[in-house]
């Protein structure tokens, strides 16, 4: 069956770009591997940028539930210290962000098809996407928005993954925790990784855990034992998490994400495919900037659909507005990894907290590079 644009993934990215493309009146089908609902691996924060691209779209954060984040705290052991953002950003949910952008896709006339795992044909031309049960797609143009998991039949070619183990987990909060961190994105420097704590809808906690591999095998290699010790050595989040609860029994798990990763177009790219989101480029997930990029990457992919651009030409263009954001995320990445680079990034922001929002606003998506949403 030929279909003019298929979107692997209904994400973030996917089901922004289904949006797009088929209130332009593009014939479009989103092939999504989860039949339901379901929770994503991420910080689940939402910056000026990206909610520029979800209001123009037509998505009311606000009217799901989302948790209005007007500053940053940066913990370090026993110190720590806060600033205003230079923005107002949201906490919500990617179980409802998802749901409620591919019902909006839906209602812009995009084709959803759940519960379907892809794999790329290589040895035909043009691209044939294999859907099991021997049905396949013949995609004149596929956007590429599989997140951080790779289409089978055509991997990233990327750095190699970091050695970094990622959790995601929904907490609820005893009260006061909960009033003490409402309003904040708190991001809880480790010696060997990060935490981040922010509200989302319904008054719970996202609570998302970033540690090497060594670290998770010290401990066990358990979730359980990696918390109990975690909660020993780190008093700020000992303190956060006394009472909580979580709605989950487990949290959800990643391991060998290539952070840094930019795409470089080559010749060697398979015509007509667009890479969007993590699928183009992957930032330090502690910058809280991964949804905002991958919104810019949907909009700006389906407007040079849209105005007949090659996916060569969109991929240039998308790697000149984030690859130097993303470096500069990995810069600061760094430093956070040793003992004297957390001691510094603490006491520079307290001698100067502009730097905080300054830091804040170059690991962000260009404001000179967003595009309208029409």
């Amino acid at each position: 069956m030929t279909t003019p644009v298929v979107i692997a993934g209904g994400g973030l990215a996917g089901a922004a770009a289904a949006c797009v493309l088929a209130r332009a009146g593009c014939p479009v089908t989103i092939i999504e591997r989860q039949s339901q609902a379901t929770d994503k691996i991420c910080g689940e924060f939402l910056s000026a940028e990206a909610q520029h691209y979800l209001s123009g779209i037509g998505i009311d954060l606000f009217a799901l539930g989302a948790h209005k984040i007007t500053s940053v705290r940066l913990v370090n052991g026993r110190s720590s210290v806060a600033c205003k953002l230079p923005f107002a950003g949201a906490g919500l949910s990617r179980r409802v962000l998802d749901e409620a952008l591919l019902h909006h896709a839906a209602g812009s006339g995009a084709a959803i098809r759940r519960g379907h795992t892809i794999t790329l044909r290589r040895d035909r031309h043009p691209i044939i996407l294999d859907l099991g049960d021997g049905e396949e797609i013949e995609p004149q143009t596929l956007f590429l928005a599989t997140g951080k998991h790779d289409l089978r039949g055509l991997r990233r070619m990327s750095r190699t993954p970091s050695n970094l183990v990622g959790f995601k987990l929904h907490l609820a909060l005893n009260a006061a925790q909960t009033a003490s961190l409402a309003g904040h994105v708190e991001i809880i420097m480790l010696p060997d990784g990060y935490a981040g704590l922010q509200l989302v809808e319904n008054g719970l906690a996202n609570l998302c855990l970033l540690v090497t591999s060594t670290r998770l095998q010290n401990s066990g290699n358990s979730w359980d034992g990696l918390l109990e010790d975690l909660l020993q050595a780190e008093p700020h989040l000992r303190t956060r998490l006394t009472g909580a609860a979580a709605p989950a029994s487990r949290p959800l798990s990643i391991f060998r994400v290539p952070y840094g990763f930019v795409h470089a177009p080559s010749a060697a790219d398979p015509p007509g495919i667009f890479r969007l989101g993590d699928q183009m480029g992957v930032i330090p997930s502690f910058t809280g900037d991964g949804m905002s990029i991958a919104l810019h990457s949907a909009i700006l992919a389906a407007t040079c659909h849209l105005a007949g651009d090659s996916a060569a030409a969109y991929h240039r263009r998308l790697r000149r507005d984030i690859a130097g954001q993303i470096a500069r995320a990995g810069a600061l990445h760094r430093v956070s990894a040793s003992a004297p680079g957390r001691s510094m990034l603490i006491q520079a922001a307290k001698l100067w907290p502009a730097g905080l929002r300054l830091a804040a606003q170059l690991t962000r998506v260009p404001a000179q590079a967003l595009l309208p949403v029409t």
